[in-house]
């Protein structure tokens, strides 16, 4: 029996992307400080890094690791921006007429394959410059935005009509929200109670569960589908998951939680504005709107100096994933349907290059000037974002004036054959 929903392959996916992901990066800078120096880790210290002592040597090796994991997560992107991008783009293209399972199994793949070699790495203690191949193989099979793009696709052929959309994609993304924040709640019990190992490997058994349900359950969107969304059972993971938030407050080393946990709470927050403002305003202003206090967000996190602080910053960030969900639903909507998975592969195709270009370009702004200004990475950013904002100030004038310029044509018709 096929099943219709690709909901549960979302959940599953984002909760192994999003637990490998600092999973990984602790991973390498562990690897790395131990390489680097004879220091120890204090995995029970609640001192803030902004209050310890810049003078003292242990600051200076800070740094200096700092220096080396963004140089190294440098390599690793570079390695697989080019096959991810050829991949995604060329599987989301052919999915218009191969079916959206295509690249949702060669993504999964790639993905479990990726998985189950960073266990091996982390058991018998690899060099880590290996993790730069398995980056490159497996982006040859596609990368996030290939399952993601694949996923939006499908839900668009379910979605047949269009004012349903954008609330459908928003709620997609509220999903991801949802089971991306109680995954960063989790990931510091991850690491500190299970160890890397058996963190990887759950993260394997789960792209593992996923690529079987994508085999041999999920049936193909091309085909007549029913668009009911399914509702998702999560009562025993929601235990455990609170469980492990209960145990993140009464222990150390929970910071990374805490900032996972607070930046899903941006894809509720979008979700219910993009619900709310739908009622009172068109897409573009609700773009405009994320994009601005995306940009007001930046701004702040640059100056912020203190833990605290570091956490207030994230309130003008609430409608940070609003742009997303609304951009994606104006462009489907000027798109044939058979069209769809093409024009998901574009989006695809410039978020991969977008992200991978910023994520590399921004390791090497952060290791040059990390030493003299923390935050000028985030006054980038603030100034970058100046460009949508503009852009979407530009496509409102156009379209307002052409419509103008339109009715007055037809003003001009009428009037003219009146005349006549």
């Amino acid at each position: 029996m096929k099943i219709p929903f690709v909901e549960p392959v979302i959940c599953l996916s984002v909760f192994a992307l999003t637990l490998n992901s600092p999973l990984t990066t602790q991973y390498v800078y562990r690897r790395i400080w131990e390489e680097t120096g004879n220091y120890s880790i204090e995995l029970e210290s609640n001192t803030s890094e902004c209050a310890k002592n810049k003078s003292s040597p242990i600051f200076a090796f800070q740094e200096e690791v700092q220096k080396k994991v963004s140089l190294f997560n440098l390599e690793m992107d570079i390695s697989g921006l080019i096959p991810g991008l050829v991949s995604t783009f060329v599987f989301l293209s052919h999915s218009d007429h191969g079916g959206r399972k295509f690249p949702l199994i060669l993504s999964s793949v790639g993905a479990l394959a990726n998985s189950a070699w960073l266990c091996l790495l982390s058991y018998f203690a690899l060099p880590i410059q290996l993790l730069i191949a398995s980056t490159f193989i497996g982006a040859l099979f596609g990368n996030y935005t290939t399952f993601l793009g694949a996923s939006f696709a499908y839900i668009v052929d379910q979605c047949k009509e269009k004012k349903q959309r954008t609330i459908r994609i928003a709620i997609i993304d509220f999903l991801f929200g949802v089971v991306s924040g109680l995954t960063g709640l989790s990931s510091g019990y991850f690491i500190r109670g299970l160890g890397f190992v058996w963190s990887f490997l759950i993260v394997t058994v789960a792209l593992f569960v996923n690529l079987i349900y994508i085999l041999l359950f999920l049936e193909d969107s091309m085909k007549e589908s029913s668009s009911q969304n399914i509702s998702v059972s999560w009562t025993e993971t929601f235990k455990n998951l609170f469980h492990r938030t209960y145990m993140l407050f009464k222990n150390a080393s929970v910071l990374i939680g805490y900032g996972s946990a607070l930046g899903s709470v941006t894809f509720f927050s979008s979700f219910l504005g993009i619900w709310l403002f739908s009622y009172c305003m068109e897409d573009i202003h609700m773009a405009f709107i994320g994009t601005f206090t995306t940009m007001v967000g930046m701004a702040m996190t640059a100056f912020a100096r203190t833990t605290l602080m570091m956490f207030l910053v994230r309130l003008p960030f609430l409608f940070t994933v609003m742009p997303l969900s609304v951009l994606r639903s104006m462009i489907s909507k000027v798109v044939h349907s058979t069209e769809q998975g093409t024009m998901f592969a574009c989006l695809a195709f410039l978020e991969t290059l977008g992200g991978i270009t910023a994520v590399s370009t921004f390791n090497g702004i952060y290791s040059a000037t990390v030493a003299w200004c923390k935050g000028f990475v985030f006054l980038l950013s603030a100034v970058l974002l100046l460009i949508p904002a503009i852009s979407l100030c530009v496509i409102k004038y156009v379209s307002r004036n052409a419509g103008s310029y339109v009715l007055l044509i037809q003003e001009e018709s009428s009037e003219d054959t009146s005349d006549r």
